[in-house]
């Protein structure tokens, strides 16, 4: 009866030789690692996925990458006196698109954009961005007096702009921006010539461009001119000058730098400085700053004024509201 049992178990669990025979009655040869090439058992191995080496995972100099488009910021910003001239793009899908500097300042830089809605042909419009640096990136340091009778409405921004904390510098440049803006939408509706407001979104203001093409107008102070133009162009200042002075207000800085002469129209640019002669203690003599620079570039050509009676005429002008 043993044999009978130890026959059943090798039934039961056939020997190696026994398996061996058994597969080469099938044909098929048993799986030794020594019957195989390396590369053979390499083949055999499940395929990994494996990384891409790491040149195919850098971007392709030749390639362009993909750069967002600069997408108006209209939809966010505060805009100019409506209605809105025919010129100004409202369109949300419009694209700005930075082409260079105009104008390095003393409190900020100009560049030129266009603002266009791609595949519009007839939406597109030439703009002044105007971008105020902070006090820590300023050339214009003597604010102060300018600041004089100017208040914001939270006392922490207040406390800030007192202090020249971090904080209070960011709200200065955009203070200056704010006010800016404000006086190109009062005195553009008032008829004063100066720059159309477009927007203003924190310390940048977008504004008319003034010049023919994509060339900006010339200063004043680079425009020859004949007697009879002198004449004119100090008539056009005299008259903006009495619009201001109607409003309370001065420009501050007035100069044959800030006079743009676009087609022999005078344009009054960089109004960030522009005090109430009221409310500031120092408006007056602002006022009087500017009426003496004015005329004394004008009598230096040819054409005499007398800075002390425009000044006159300008305080009566100011003090005709009350």
């Amino acid at each position: 009866m043993a044999h009978v049992a130890r026959a059943a178990a090798r039934r039961a669990h056939p020997s190696r030789a026994a398996a061996r025979h058994r597969l080469s009655d099938r044909r098929t040869l048993p799986l030794r690692s020594a019957d195989l090439d390396p590369e053979d058992l390499i083949s055999l191995r499940r395929p990994r996925r494996r990384r891409p080496p790491a040149d195919l995972e850098r971007e392709d100099p030749f390639v362009p990458a993909f750069e967002e488009p600069d997408w108006s910021t209209w939809l966010q910003a505060v805009h100019g006196p409506e209605p809105f001239p025919e010129w100004v793009i409202t369109d949300l899908g419009a694209v700005d698109t930075d082409l260079g500097v105009l104008k390095t300042g003393k409190e900020a830089d100009v560049f030129l954009i266009e603002r266009a809605v791609p595949g519009d042909p007839d939406s597109a419009a030439l703009l002044a961005a105007k971008r105020y640096r902070d006090t820590d990136h300023r050339n214009f340091q003597r604010d102060a007096g300018y600041l004089e009778g100017r208040t914001v409405r939270r006392s922490r921004d207040q406390r800030a702009m007192a202090s020249r904390s971090r904080y209070g510098r960011q709200v200065l440049a955009g203070q200056w921006a704010a006010v800016e803006f404000n006086a190109l939408s009062e005195l553009w509706s008032h008829g004063v010539p100066v720059p159309y407001p477009v927007q203003v979104d924190g310390s940048e203001v977008l504004m008319e461009f003034i010049g023919q093409g994509r060339t900006a107008a010339p200063r004043l102070a680079q425009v020859r001119t004949d007697p009879d133009q002198l004449a004119d162009y100090y008539e056009q200042i005299a008259n903006a000058m009495r619009a201001l002075a109607a409003n309370g207000q001065a420009h501050g800085d007035l100069s044959p730098y800030n006079l743009l002469v676009d087609d022999h129209r005078v344009v009054l640019i960089d109004l960030p400085q522009v005090v109430d002669v009221v409310s500031n203690p120092n408006g007056m003599e602002f006022l009087r700053r500017d009426c003496r620079n004015v005329c004394t570039w004008f009598t230096g050509r040819g054409y005499s004024c007398d800075p002390e009676e425009l000044f006159a005429e300008l305080v009566g002008e100011a003090f005709s509201r009350f």
